[in-house]
C-alpha cells in the first residue's frame, strides 16, 4: 500500500512538472521527488506507530508476562516501578500490586482496567 502512495506522489510530481511553464532541470526534479518520498515515508511510519500504539493500549496486560516497556506504558508506572512489578512475579491477582505495596491504591485505580494476572 505504501508503494502505491509513493508511486502516486512521484507520478503527481511528474505531471506537475510537465504542466509548469518553466522547465525544471532533472536534478531539481529528482531532489523534489526525493523530498516528497521521504516525507511520505515519514508520515506513513508515524501512522503505523500510532496504530500499533493504539492496538497495544487497548490490550489488557498480564502482570506475569508483560515486558518492562509494556508496563511503563501504563499511566503512572515508572521504570523503577515496572522493575518492582517484574521482581514481584508471579501474581495470583492484579490486586496484589497493592497488598504487596508495589503500587498505592490510587496508582492501582488508574491501571486496574488495563492489567490482569494470569497463571
Amino acid at each position: 500500500m505504501q508503494i502505491y502512495a509513493i508511486a502516486a506522489v512521484v507520478l503527481s510530481l511528474f505531471l506537475l512538472a510537465g504542466c509548469s511553464s518553466p522547465p525544471q532541470n532533472p536534478d531539481q526534479l529528482r531532489e523534489q521527488t526525493a523530498k516528497a518520498t521521504a516525507e511520505l515515508k515519514s508520515n506513513a511510519k508515524a501512522v503505523a506507530e500510532g496504530v500499533k500504539e493504539g492496538l497495544e493500549r487497548d490490550k489488557i496486560l498480564d502482570l506475569n508476562r508483560a515486558t518492562k516497556d509494556q508496563l511503563t506504558a501504563l499511566p503512572g508506572i515508572t521504570s523503577e516501578r515496572a522493575d518492582r512489578i517484574i521482581a514481584g512475579r508471579p501474581y495470583e491477582s492484579s490486586q496484589e500490586l497493592v497488598s504487596r505495596h508495589i503500587v498505592s491504591q490510587q496508582e492501582y485505580d488508574r491501571i486496574r482496567q488495563q492489567v490482569t494476572a494470569k497463571k
